[in-house]
């Protein structure tokens, strides 16, 4: 789905506000394809037609590390969108995960609007 271009606000402003309405949105440009991720005003090759779409939600992670403390502990992952930009999230539900899991993002509200990713199954992805 196709989304009109920020109207007055910069994308990382869009991006956040697109998160506070549950969705997922990231760019593509027009001319090229090429998917971007964190918001931007100009892809990697020097595209400026930027369009917002909404992310497919699956991907794999690329890395991820438990930080452990007394209260508990919480990963931060890196993950491979399907559509080929990287992103540090968080494997939610779990305290890791082998690397090369598949998994699927959803946005959690609150507390504040954030992207997190679900384990799925081979048969699911």
């Amino acid at each position: 789905m196709t989304v009109p271009a920020d109207v007055g606000l910069g994308p990382q402003a869009t991006y956040e506000a697109f998160l506070a309405e549950g969705r997922f949105m990231i760019q593509r440009s027009r001319s090229t394809g090429e998917y971007v991720f964190w918001p931007k005003v100009m892809a990697r090759s020097g595209a400026m037609d930027l369009e917002w779409v909404e992310a497919g939600g699956l991907g794999t992670v690329y890395a991820i590390t438990v930080n452990r403390k007394q209260g508990g502990s919480h990963n931060v992952a890196l993950v491979d969108l399907a559509e080929g930009p990287r992103m540090m999230s968080h494997i939610a539900g779990v305290e890791t995960v082998p690397i090369g899991t598949k998994v699927r993002a959803r946005v959690e509200t609150a507390p504040v609007p954030r992207v997190v990713f679900d384990p799925v199954s081979e048969e699911v992805a």
